[in-house]
């Protein structure tokens, strides 16, 4: 795999899906599948067991499985993010240790949720889990699910260890990122599909997307129109996509459902419930609106 240091797991990643079969228990075959195809159709690089992979519901076992099955379908042909987070630092710690020997080649760490640390802590546990492994950290700032910002100041103290190299960004704050960017090494991957274009005509890194699961090369088209220079290419492309982002992660049900649906990729886990056929019967709508414009 190529890598720069501004882009240390490329651009265009997804956060894949976790596939079910109808009993519920891990579809490792259908997970291997999935994974190829998202390569062959431009994902740079996959991250397993994030909030898409529903990683609240499946036991620390199933997420070093699904690792080790997506590793051995595609090589190292890509990097392969684990997440490893969780609201308690110990656990976190040794979920991170077991990724690292099932073969991750860096970790998603998302801030401690429900309890809401303050800022000290929170950075505490980010160097706790750094630690602890000898493999690359992405952090993931999701305040709106964790319900604890991981403020500027401290990801600015964050990026001076060596293994911290990376951040998902989901805190909705361009001009916080741009600072944290324009005085540390931080890629910075937008985690929120409507933020992609922008982030990444700041000096963003590319995206870790859910939507990438459905249309892999469309997503990533925006980036390479930017990337040829041709910015209003870039903008009419990122236009065409906006349908499809909004109908899967803004119509009040989780992308990990929206997604599911459209891929036909087996349950979801309770307490989520799959999309009704009127709301599948919508997200099929906007999805074939968008292949019918994009060819």
């Amino acid at each position: 795999m190529t890598e720069t240091p501004a882009r240390p797991f490329g651009r265009a990643l997804c956060a894949m899906i976790t596939p079910f079969a109808a009993a519920g228990d891990l579809d490792l075959a259908t997970a291997r599948e999935h994974a190829l195809r998202l390569i062959g159709e431009g994902c740079d690089g996959l991250v397993l067991s994030g909030t898409t992979g529903e990683s609240p519901t499946t036991t620390d076992e199933e997420k070093t499985a699904l690792l080790r099955a997506v590793r051995e379908a595609v090589g190292d042909s890509v990097p392969l993010l684990a997440g490893v987070g969780s609201s308690d630092t110990r656990h976190t710690v040794r979920l991170a240790q077991e990724a690292e020997a099932a073969g991750a080649d860096g970790l998603l760490v998302v801030t401690p949720y429900y309890s809401r640390p303050p800022q000290a802590a929170v950075e505490a546990h980010f160097l706790r889990v750094a630690e602890a492994t000898g493999i690359p950290l992405m952090l993931y700032d999701i305040p709106g699910r964790t319900g604890t910002r991981i403020e500027p100041r401290t990801l600015l103290r964050l990026a001076e260890h060596p293994r911290i190299v990376a951040v998902k960004d989901c805190a909705y704050d361009l001009l916080g990122a741009t600072k944290v960017m324009a005085r540390t090494r931080l890629a910075y991957y937008s985690g929120c599909e409507e933020m992609n274009l922008p982030l990444y005509a700041v000096g963003g890194a590319g995206y870790v997307s859910t939507v990438a699961n459905v249309v892999p090369r469309r997503m990533r088209a925006v980036l390479d129109a930017f990337d040829a220079g041709d910015t209003a290419e870039a903008a009419r492309l990122n236009a065409l996509t906006i349908g499809l982002i909004e109908a899967m992660m803004a119509s009040g049900l989780p992308g990990t459902v929206t997604a599911k649906a459209l891929l036909d990729a087996g349950p979801v886990r309770e307490p989520l419930q799959p999309a009704g056929r009127e709301a599948t019967d919508g997200l099929r709508r906007v999805y074939e609106e968008l292949l019918a414009v994009t060819g």
